[in-house]
């Protein structure tokens, strides 16, 4: 194509300028692109040392991870780095790696954020909830009370998951629920203990029971002090769990 015929067509690319910002739509990476053996295997201890599968002070063998995932050692070696500083790994120098025991000092502050994110929350869906999605959280109540009937504290736990994610959803705060995910993983392992005890189940249901109420009547101050509550009580089991698994817990 000739010169004259890119000039008249129009078709001429003009060069950006340094330093100017972006047009079009927006491009940011989602972290799928770029998943990694490291992350498989990150993810597989993440969830079984959340789900107390693996249980606090238990040995963890690089070897035998390397074996089972069919994978080096050195992408094991990644991810026990990555969950060390998480604190759900304790590396100890000369003696091993093991499955970090919870940081009990570390609670209060993460319930309390926690906490206050929820307010936020329950705040927005008690002044917006339709009745739809005021149905869709007496659903959530239904399986949880499934659940604590049939004496499935794992059932329970999910429902219980999925009940505070759909408030955050609700809410119209997808971020936040992101935001919790990342508070709550400690609180999630001892909440594993607590939901073991007798009426631990039956109790967070009827105060998640309350905040549905507060809710459909348009009660956003009750939903938020209901909520407040809630994370109040956790925090006393919490301190109860640390007495009867002592072996389970540290004063970081």
């Amino acid at each position: 194509m000739s010169q004259a015929t890119t000039a008249q067509s129009g078709k001429t690319r003009k060069k950006r300028s340094p330093n100017t910002p972006p047009t079009g739509p927006a491009r940011f990476l989602d972290g799928k692109s770029n998943f990694t053996i490291a992350d498989h295997v990150y993810n597989q201890l993440h969830r079984s040392i959340v789900s107390l599968e693996l249980k606090p002070g238990s040995p963890i063998s690089e070897q035998e991870i390397a074996q089972t995932e069919g994978v080096s050692r050195t992408p094991v070696r990644e991810a026990i780095l990555r969950l060390s500083k998480e604190c759900l790994v304790e590396v100890v120098p000369k003696s091993g790696t093991y499955v970090g025991r919870i940081p009990l000092a570390s609670l209060p502050e993460a319930l309390i954020a926690k906490s206050a994110l929820e307010q936020v929350a329950i705040s927005a869906v008690a002044k917006r909830a339709t009745p739809s999605q005021i149905m869709k959280l007496k659903a959530s109540l239904e399986e949880q009370r499934e659940a604590a009937v049939d004496s499935n504290y794992k059932y329970f736990r999910q429902a219980d998951k999925a009940f505070h994610q759909l408030i955050a959803s609700i809410a119209g705060y997808p971020s936040i629920w992101a935001m919790i995910e990342q508070l709550k993983v400690q609180i999630d392992r001892t909440r594993r203990l607590i939901l073991q005890d007798e009426g631990a189940m039956t109790m967070t249901l009827e105060e998640h029971t309350l905040i549905v109420e507060a809710i459909e009547n348009n009660k956003p101050a009750t939903a938020a002090s209901q909520m407040d509550e809630h994370m109040r009580r956790i925090e006393k089991a919490a301190v109860e769990a640390c007495k009867n698994f002592p072996e389970y817990f540290i004063q970081d």
